[in-house]
């Protein structure tokens, strides 16, 4: 095929753009076909660019020369058209798209460039996700997958302004730093000049944010890419895009304005009203209320705490806590639902659940006829249940293998776990999750550790450079468990979509955190003695924010999935299906190395 050269020509317009008032004008647009139709005499080609689609037209007639290329085209060839804007008759206009008033009439069809038979048609919205990752560059022409990502760059445009107007210089830091074996796996770089020792791509630019607030910036922000080898979810890549702020001298709230100011503007690009301040919940709430650290408060549906006397424990063979919660206006929901929903709650940590409904003539309940109307009315009341609810109740029954302290708290952790599934799981099974609307709320006051049954030591909930709370500085030695951190999280609708803290700026907390974690002084030192003795030169007290923007592009496109939002993302075994990524390499390569495989 005889393909033609652009040469001089320029898009006068894009596809999408023509309209009614561009009629009797002369145009040049290019693009790629999406469909074409073929009348003898007539040949219709539907013009697709980002923008939009255009029909043209090209008369054997009128254009003898551009009727004979059109016959050649077929979908995703590359072609240039020039010709006149024209005015569809009344019976062809196409109210379905903006441009569906007018057409092209070709003078001059192009041949820029042909195209073999696509694996799956570029409109086709059913296409395996699989196939749409392995031919991605095909998948990108999809015009949702460019409005999403226009949104992306909408959105980082905003977030850069915004940072700006509030004092914050973007600032890149390394992508090639040291491995600080501290949570998630680090993905190892070798190094050929140093046989034997390895960079690694950074989790987060934490530690050198914190650098940069010792170095006097003041205030920090970087859109950033960060590396993490982890296991993947529909929310996570191993290669993944955050907004990093920091800044010094913070007051928190001062910093949650910030951030809430920002989340309006970003939101406000799809349209949406946020409404601010946003709620603050204590973690401890959180997991009591909503068996969740990241709660969805688009609806109801809160978790109480019950006490059952002695005698109603026994008869209900219950010896573990037990919790309630009131499902508003349910009553009359089906037996056959309210079973679906007890093998549900029966797959969950929890092993007891039972419900009662509030009707109009008093309670209906099974577990009424076990511990009789004056328990069950008991409690009802204290979940404030009036006629016409649904009650709930989820608990622990048999807590004889877990006599210390530690178990306990296990049953505790499995009915929090529980009641957070459970909550969802009916709010989706009773449709009681709303469509629309933003429910953003920060979650504080987080435990400074968590116990690793497994290791037998502590970890950081958030990371080891965390601020404990001034109060609980006293408990790092005598009880680390009970230690607070003045540690925050943003969520949105049931997600996290953002976490930071007020740091430790002083090098004997910073030491005395390390101990707690386990750490020897020396072990402190080769991990991070660069940052210890940086705090030895008047760091100033500081705290920030990371927050996840592949999530919250996500969101506010109406995706479930980041991969939606991301040119070329991994699949769920991070594997790159286009690139057929990652690929053995050559010996030659591993020898300079110095790396052999095992």
């Amino acid at each position: 095929m005889q393909l033609d050269v652009l040469g001089t020509r320029r898009r006068t317009h894009r596809s999408g753009e023509l309209r009614k008032a561009h009629v009797g004008e002369k145009v040049f647009l290019a693009g790629w076909v999406d469909r074409r139709r073929d009348l003898g005499n007539l040949i219709f080609i539907d013009l697709r660019d980002h923008t939009g689609v255009t029909q043209v037209v090209c008369n054997r007639e009128s254009s003898p020369e551009a009727h004979q290329k059109a016959d050649a085209v077929r979908p995703e060839f590359v072609v240039g058209v020039e010709g006149d804007v024209v005015e569809r008759s009344p019976e062809t206009v196409n109210r379905q798209i903006p441009t569906g008033e007018i057409e092209v009439r070709a003078r001059t069809l192009l041949l820029l460039n042909e195209a073999k038979t696509p694996p799956f048609a570029v409109s086709d919205d059913k296409t395996a996700e699989e196939t749409r990752l392995r031919y991605r560059y095909l998948d990108l022409r999809r015009p949702g997958m460019q409005e999403r990502l226009r949104l992306r760059h909408r959105a980082a445009l905003a977030v850069r302004e915004h940072m700006n107007e509030h004092g914050f210089v973007e600032v890149e830091t390394p992508f090639m730093t040291r491995s600080t074996p501290e949570g998630a796996r680090d993905f190892l770089v070798p190094s050929r000049i140093h046989h034997g020792k390895f960079y690694a791509l950074p989790q987060s630019p934490q530690l050198f944010k914190q650098l940069l607030m010792i170095g006097g910036m003041d205030r920090y922000f970087q859109i950033v890419r960060c590396f993490r080898d982890e296991d993947f979810r529909a929310d996570r890549q191993a290669e993944f895009t955050q907004v990093d702020i920091e800044m010094a001298f913070p007051e928190r709230e001062a910093l949650f304005e910030i951030i809430e100011r920002l989340m309006e503007k970003l939101f406000a690009l799809v349209g949406a009203r946020v409404t601010r301040p946003f709620p603050h919940l204590t973690y401890d709430q959180a997991l009591e209320r909503y068996g969740s650290d990241k709660p969805h408060l688009g609806f109801g549906l809160e978790w109480s705490r019950v006490a059952l006397p002695p005698a109603v424990r026994e008869k209900l063979h219950v010896d573990g806590p037990v919790k309630a919660m009131r499902v508003p206006k349910m009553s009359e929901i089906s037996r056959s639902q309210l079973d679906r929903l007890q093998d549900f709650a029966r797959s969950t940590p929890a092993d007891w659940f039972s419900y009662f409904k509030m009707g109009g003539g008093g309670v209906q309940s099974t577990v009424q006829k076990v511990v009789g109307a004056e328990a069950v009315n008991s409690l009802a009341a204290s979940v404030g249940a009036q006629a016409g609810d649904l009650v709930l109740l989820l608990g622990i029954k048999n807590l004889a293998a877990e006599s210390d302290r530690r178990a306990g708290a296990s049953a505790e952790a499995r009915l929090r776990e529980a009641s957070g599934q459970l909550r969802m799981e009916a709010a989706r099974r009773f449709e009681l999750i709303p469509p629309d609307g933003w429910h953003f709320a920060w979650i504080v006051d987080f435990p400074m550790f968590e116990y690793d049954e497994k290791e037998k030591r502590f970890n950081a909930m958030h990371h080891p450079f965390t601020s404990p709370r001034e109060e609980d500085l006293e408990k790092l030695e005598s009880d680390p468990a009970a230690v607070k951190a003045r540690a925050y999280d943003l969520v949105l609708n049931g997600s996290e979509i953002g976490g930071g803290s007020i740091r430790i700026h002083r090098q004997d907390i910073q030491r005395r955190v390390f101990k707690a974690l386990g750490m020897t002084d020396e072990q402190a030192r080769a991990r991070f003695g660069f940052f210890l003795d940086a705090l030895e030169y008047g760091t100033p007290p500081h705290g920030g924010i990371a927050l996840g923007f592949d999530r919250i592009v996500a969101l506010m496109a109406g995706e479930s999935n980041i991969r939606e939002v991301i040119a070329f993302p991994k699949t769920a075994s991070a594997v790159d299906l286009m690139c057929e990524s990652p690929a053995e390499v050559d010996p030659r390569q591993l020898d300079e190395l110095g790396v052999k495989i095992k």
